[in-house]
């Protein structure tokens, strides 16, 4: 059977309608139309990892179908190179995980009894992919893996096992000196879960749920005699404290971020630098709705990139951790309906050490598939300055102003792409509401030969 891909670019945004943008570029867009959703949450699309191989950018995607692999080093051709079916696929999958360590690609699923552990040969791309490993031998399902590149570890999180007997484990740690062979090297049960971790020479953060945050060393477990585990530092009690979902540490290892997994909840900055003194150093938000929800992050060069669900990409500058801003944003899931699980999954940035610049940003949405903005906003950190719509006040009552001189009309288009205002404002930058229903609409913003802004409004 044909499949039926496709690919939507910026430029198409009046087309389609698929996409609010605000102050960064889409460069490509990917989903498949025949893969199946999954029965639970409607989910098509995982989560996203990227690799730099072989001179390319390569982005990974997981879907209920499998493992997808897409060459982005030049985003305007972006083509999908390889495909690894899953061990377990369908309608059942609604989480993948990924983490590569030495040339090789480590894959688990939390769904499925036929589930294993994929490790895939990845040397080859943007060329070929090839499986080296697919057993369940070690384990069956996993929500989420982290790999300690430094001392060639994997942390496996809340791990199921089906062979040879039904058992749970909070997390279970490997040694990775031979890749395509994990060995165990240590069972960790000293918490009830955990959902994710986030692990730097030996040194784990691990993202406890309803138990909240453990900061564990595992430096002990891989030596001739091994010693416990050694908990360094716990945190139970902080603003907005409720499933404790992920995190990411900073480069210098002083700022870590941490997302509940809660509607409603904030972000929280905090001051790790001292294991005994640990310290909230700022919460926030997206500000876009009262519902919603940051899912995953990674901290690069003093900005936070954040797959904030319904809310899409969110960049934060947190150079200074205890008044971090917003700096840039796209929503890659339109419908207003934050109550849900649905939106962007998983956020990767691309960092070129040579020109220290973001060459480019992958995101995954559950339900619209892979997406790849332009990294080519400014590096002097400290001078990006916070994102302002050119439309304001947003939302809006009766009336709303556009704050660009260079604006000659607007277009205004509902959620279901229809036209309800077209107009020339070459005069006069003032918008009166008229007779528009309440609700979320779509703008875009032009002088007579470009496109200088598309974003969304609400009227209260």
């Amino acid at each position: 059977m044909k499949k039926s891909i496709i690919f939507t670019l910026a430029n198409c945004f009046i087309a389609t309608l698929s996409f609010a943008q605000f102050n960064t570029n889409l460069l490509f867009h990917w989903e498949d139309t025949t893969l199946v959703g999954s029965s639970a949450f409607n989910n098509t699309y995982n989560e996203i990892w990227g690799v730099e191989i072989n001179g390319a950018e390569i982005a990974i995607i997981g879907s209920t179908a499998g493992t997808h692999f897409f060459d982005v080093s030049n985003p305007a051709t972006a083509t999908e190179v390889a495909f690894v079916a899953g061990a377990y696929f369908g309608s059942g999958v609604i989480h993948r995980d990924y983490h590569d360590f030495d040339n090789y690609l480590y894959v688990v699923c939390d769904e499925g009894n036929t589930s294993t552990l994929q490790i895939m040969d990845i040397s080859n791309l943007p060329n070929s992919v090839s499986i080296v490993y697919d057993s369940n031998i070690l384990f069956t399902k996993s929500h989420n893996i982290f790999i300690d590149t430094a001392t060639a570890k994997l942390y496996v999180c809340a791990v199921k096992h089906t062979n040879p007997n039904n058992f749970n484990s909070a997390m279970e740690v490997y040694s990775l000196a031979n890749p395509v062979s994990p060995t165990l090297l240590h069972t960790y049960n000293d918490v009830g879960h955990v959902h994710d971790a986030y692990v730097r020479n030996d040194t784990a953060y691990l993202n406890c749920g309803n138990e909240g945050l453990r900061i564990i060393d595992f430096s002990m477990i891989g030596t001739p005699s091994p010693v416990q585990p050694n908990l360094l530092a716990s945190l139970t009690s902080y603003p907005d404290a409720g499933y404790n979902h992920s995190g990411w540490l900073n480069d210098d290892g002083t700022v870590y971020v941490m997302l509940d997994e809660n509607h409603g909840y904030d972000i929280k900055l905090l001051d790790v630098s001292d294991f005994n003194n640990i310290s909230v150093l700022s919460t926030f938000n997206s500000g876009v709705d009262s519902q919603s929800m940051a899912h995953n992050a990674i901290i690069k060069e003093g900005l936070l990139f954040v797959s904030y669900y319904h809310d899409g990409l969110r960049v934060f500058n947190i150079v200074d951790p205890t008044s971090p801003f917003e700096v840039l944003h796209y929503d890659t899931y339109l419908p207003n309906s934050h109550a849900s699980y649905k939106g962007a999954w998983g956020v990767y940035p691309f960092w070129d050490a040579q020109s220290h610049a973001f060459s480019s940003i992958l995101v995954s949405d559950m339900q619209t598939g892979l997406y790849v903005f332009s990294g080519s906003f400014p590096l002097a950190i400290n001078n990006l300055e916070p994102v302002t719509s050119l439309v304001f006040p947003n939302p809006a009552e009766n009336q709303f102003t556009i704050g660009n001189k260079k604006t000659t009309s607007i277009v205004l288009y509902d959620v279901f792409g229809k036209k309800v205002l077209e107009k020339d404002v070459s005069n006069n930058k003032t918008i009166k509401r008229g007779n528009i229903s309440s609700g979320m609409y779509f703008y875009s913003l032009k002088t007579k030969e470009e496109i200088i802004e598309n974003g969304k409004i609400i009227f209260e």
